[in-house]
């Protein structure tokens, strides 16, 4: 090839290099279409290209907003079962109940029918509420009240649950209340008085009964044949849940708490509007003293503690005027529409009587008292502890040692002495016996009972 053909042939490349654009090229940048600049019509465009039979672009939907993290989020462990928030809980736990049922829809406890009252000869009774659109109504305008209260008996649970399989032989007493306390207001999200712990927690051992919390320094260990009767509570702005078990490690005591725990279904079945106080007490003493208990070859009846016994609840007051016998003889007052009960029934293979003893641990402010004068400074300021920290909710020593209160006993005995504060000694039963103790807080609801504290274990 020549210089000259060289030349002609490299001018030609150079023409075909700078050609402009074909049409067909502009048609293809004119189809191609600008990505939306917002949300909305990114979901339009995406929404089109599915319309059109194609696949839309990735880009043009909520994954260009939402970037992968660096490092995946790892996931919460889940040792529950089912729990109908959708979110499970971490063992122990420690994910406050708010925070599981992030909606406020909290879950409902077991729901039961009214019994017919033994004694109306007419047809006045609570049955088949759940076609009354009227009684409807009214369980609707409740429905934050028992939302508050499922709230605080699903706090119950779960910490309870935990409990069970937390504690063992060889624990002192105050380390299973301080974990079972410190877990409850994890899951309670303790809020001053908006929120917490309704009362001390009661781990009464054996013959005693009830009302015993560890004070400071009490150096009480729980033993492999040891009764250890658990009772706490928590609230939610007032609306307490007052829950009981009884926890054993030898096998032989099976029966006493079969006796305790069937006598406090009983109770709960036998409740209901119009029912009277007296006819629930009876039922429950004939199912409990249907027991009796072999112990080291010695054949005991199980007698229900008779000046024991549950009561109603009302906002911020444990014991709200009516209480609910576990033996014939009681009140024959009847109970009411959109009342709240704790049914709590003991038993016992000594006396079946109690009395005070021990050192108290268990105080409560008088809920009805007017105001009283008080000279000492000391009393002055632990009364000012006790309103801004417990109010009229029970508290023991222990919770005001956490309150920062110090050198209190001579304040607390002059609160006491004047009545503004009551003091809860624990009760006994004769030494060397044992009891038992099964409770539930229950609703009496418009259109039906709910037990509100119901779970899995009991």
């Amino acid at each position: 090839m020549s210089a000259m053909e060289a030349l002609n042939v490299e001018s030609a490349t150079a023409e075909v290099t700078d050609t402009p654009p074909t049409p067909a090229g502009d048609e293809a940048k004119k189809q191609k279409k600008p990505k939306p600049n917002n949300k909305k019509l990114r979901q339009e465009a995406a929404a089109k290209a599915l319309a059109e039979g194609g696949e839309p672009d990735a880009t043009n939907g909520d994954a260009e907003e939402k970037k992968a993290p660096t490092q995946p989020a790892k996931p919460k462990k889940n040792n529950s079962k089912g729990k109908k928030g959708g979110n499970g809980q971490t063992d122990p736990p420690t994910i406050p109940i708010s925070d599981l049922f992030s909606n406020g829809n909290y879950p409902e406890g077991q729901i039961m029918e009214y019994p017919t009252p033994k004694d109306l000869p007419d047809d006045r009774t609570a049955k088949d509420r759940f076609a009354s659109e009227e009684k409807r109504a009214l369980d609707r305008m409740n429905n934050d009240i028992y939302m508050e209260l499922r709230q605080a008996a699903e706090a119950h649970r779960q910490t309870r649950q935990y409990m069970q399989k937390y504690i063992k032989p060889g624990m002192t007493m105050i380390q299973i209340c301080e974990e079972l306390e410190n877990t409850a207001r994890r899951l309670i999200g303790e809020n001053g008085l908006d929120a917490g712990l309704a009362f001390p927690t009661g781990c009464s051992l054996n013959h005693c009964a009830a009302h015993y919390t560890p004070n400071a320094g009490d150096t009480t260990v729980l033993q492999y044949d040891d009764v250890c009767k658990i009772d706490f509570g928590t609230h939610i702005k007032g609306r307490i849940i007052d829950c009981a078990f009884t926890l054993t490690f030898n096998n032989k005591y099976d029966k006493l708490l079969q006796a305790v725990k069937e006598a406090t279904n009983t109770g709960i079945k036998e409740a209901g509007i119009d029912v009277r106080l007296c006819d629930v007490g009876s039922a429950i003493q004939e199912v409990m003293e249907s027991y009796e208990i072999e112990l080291d070859g010695k054949t005991f009846p199980i007698k229900a503690i008779r000046n024991l016994n549950g009561h109603s609840i009302s906002p911020y007051r444990i014991h709200a005027g009516k209480t609910v016998p576990i033996v014939k003889g009681g009140e024959s007052t009847r109970m009411e529409e959109d009342e709240f009960y704790a049914i709590e029934t003991f038993g016992s293979t000594g006396r079946g009587l109690v009395h005070d003893d021990m050192d108290c641990s268990h105080y409560m402010k008088n809920f009805d008292l007017p105001y009283v004068p008080l000279r000492l400074q000391s009393s002055k300021q632990l009364l000012g502890t006790i309103n801004k920290h417990f109010g009229t909710l029970a508290f023991c020593k222990r919770w005001l040692d956490r309150a920062g209160a110090t050198k209190y006993q001579m304040a607390l005995k002059d609160l006491c002495d004047k009545g503004i504060v009551e003091a809860y000694p624990p009760l006994c039963d004769i030494k060397g016996c044992y009891t038992a103790q099964y409770e539930h807080t229950i609703i009496l609801r418009p259109t039906c009972k709910e037990v509100v504290s119901r779970g899995d274990d009991y």
